[in-house]
């Protein structure tokens, strides 16, 4: 189960930043559920994580909640929820009895955290594809192979609680958080400046089977070779996360997404859908 996915959202063709919006609203917060022991239990487990790690942190998270309209234009259904949920429901070892028996994949997933994590697939410009080898230090899957990413962050545009004033603006702002994560996350995680990554291409939201955990996906292209990267990785600000870097031609990803948590093999079908779109990006 742990590898296996499903894709939520394909967006083959690739899509920028003018053509991804969002809503952002309380509506698709987490509906908390009606059994109270169980709810309970959510307090009860970060209790114990922070007994255990004094440096755990309930930051806001970006809570994932569905999306409408089809290429060429999609809108992101975004609520809020919080690290601490997120581990009370998504990762509690009974985090099946918090899904809702649904074919409707929002209302499956109602009463759990479900925070939007971010994914990217970057190419060098002598085409090999960037998997990093996660290290013991994470809270999730520690020893796996990812592509590099993490979280869009309210707090990155002064999302706290849900605030009524100018919701336009804040929407825009949320829209473009989803794009510049993606970007400080690559720069942070390998170690390549900003400026030498394309404007990123929005592939996808794929769904990990196991905890039902989303994640959206997006194509980067990089203009060093890989040889650089490579000697940039080495100096990477956020390099405890992960203890290798591998640079690899397209044909040997197949072979490495069986050795990824599902969201992230589901994060090279979008890719493969991607390439299968046979749309030239530049």
């Amino acid at each position: 189960m742990e590898n296996a996915f499903k894709l939520l959202l394909s967006c083959p063709s690739g899509l920028s930043s003018s053509q991804v919006s969002v809503k952002f609203d309380e509506s698709y917060d987490r509906v908390p559920h009606p059994d109270i022991d169980l709810d309970d239990s959510i307090s009860e487990i970060w209790d114990q994580k922070v007994q255990q790690s004094t440096s755990l942190f309930n930051g806001k998270k970006f809570r994932y909640g569905g999306h409408s309209g089809l290429e060429p234009h999609v809108c992101l259904h975004l609520g809020l929820t919080d690290y601490r949920t997120f581990m009370g429901t998504n990762l509690n070892p009974s985090w099946e009895r918090f899904l809702v028996a649904s074919e409707d994949d929002c209302k499956q997933c109602q009463h759990t955290s479900s925070p939007l994590g971010n994914g990217a697939i970057v190419q060098t410009s002598d085409n090999m594809i960037l998997v990093l080898q996660r290290s013991n230090n994470v809270g999730e899957f520690p020893g796996y192979l990812v592509f590099p990413g993490g979280h869009p962050e309210p707090e990155e545009v002064g999302i706290t609680p849900h605030k009524c004033e100018n919701s336009e603006l804040r929407n825009k702002n949320i829209s473009q958080e989803m794009f510049d994560s993606i970007i400080r996350e690559v720069v942070e995680e390998i170690g390549v400046p900003a400026s030498t990554l394309s404007d990123p291409l929005f592939i996808g939201i794929s769904r990990r089977v196991l905890n039902v955990r989303p994640t959206a996906f997006f194509f980067i292209k990089c203009n060093l070779e890989s040889t650089k990267v490579q000697q940039l990785y080495s100096s990477a600000q956020d390099g405890f996360e992960s203890t290798k870097l591998y640079i690899i031609q397209p044909s040997e990803l197949e072979n490495m997404a069986s050795k990824m948590p599902g969201c992230h093999r589901g994060g090279f079908a979008l890719y493969k859908l991607m390439l299968e779109c046979g749309k030239n990006i530049k």
